[in-house]
């Protein structure tokens, strides 16, 4: 009975845990920096990977001939911390950025800016709220730690990243909303509760959401 209480508990407490926490990002835990979530409906990605997804009925993907990537944003606007300070989570915008402007090359030339026949990507690093924690959310953008006291009660040292985005899709001529995209997924392992998060330990998620993007994209153009 004990056993059982106490992985109940560790469940509750770090969110994150294989096995634990849902691999879909839930209603509770969107951030707002879409303006519609009613439509999303549970999907897999290219890579098999489960998301949040809407994709406008009867798209027509061919008639772009160009991408604009958006500068992908932080929201809501985090405070930097010790654990996760302002060049941290500047690297890891900048290098979203890079990874989508990287994929996105291979199938269409990059534009400087919207327009007509250009798909505009608007992309954000949003935060994975954890109420079990009550975890302001710049605490969790874009990392969620095992509780302190757990760690050390369960001899568990490693501290669990996990990271999430929120992407929309726009006709560049019209602004049309065009598709919608909601994920999340776990980062590199920290050593210790004190080591301090580096963007290279999420570029693998950052690279990895890249590549879906592109593929979706490349799924959509064949039909």
């Amino acid at each position: 009975m004990q056993m059982k209480s106490l992985a109940a508990s560790l469940c509750l407490a770090t969110l994150v845990l294989s096995g634990c926490a849902s691999k879909y990002v839930t209603p509770e835990q969107y951030s707002g920096f879409l303006k519609d979530y009613s439509a999303l409906k549970e999907e897999k990605s290219p890579s098999g990977a489960p998301v949040m997804r809407w994709i406008q009925p009867g798209v027509d993907v061919s008639r772009f001939t160009s991408v604009y990537i958006e500068p992908s944003q932080l929201y809501p606007q985090p405070q930097p911390t010790e654990k996760i300070p302002a060049s941290t989570l500047q690297g890891i915008t900048q290098y979203y950025d890079q990874a989508l402007q990287t994929q996105f090359a291979k199938v269409l030339p990059l534009a400087s800016g919207p327009g007509p026949g250009v798909l505009v990507v608007r992309p954000a690093i949003t935060a994975v709220s954890s109420s079990t924690q009550g975890l302001r959310p710049y605490e969790v953008i874009p990392i969620a730690l095992v509780a302190a006291g757990v760690s050390v009660a369960t001899g568990i040292r490693d501290q669990d990243t996990s990271i999430a985005t929120e992407a929309v899709f726009l006709d560049g001529g019209s602004n049309t909303t065009l598709a919608e995209v909601v994920r999340k997924g776990a980062g590199a392992e920290l050593e210790n509760s004190s080591q301090v998060m580096q963007p290279s330990d999420a570029r693998a998620v950052l690279d990895g959401w890249a590549r879906d993007m592109v593929s979706s994209f490349q799924q959509l153009a064949a039909k």
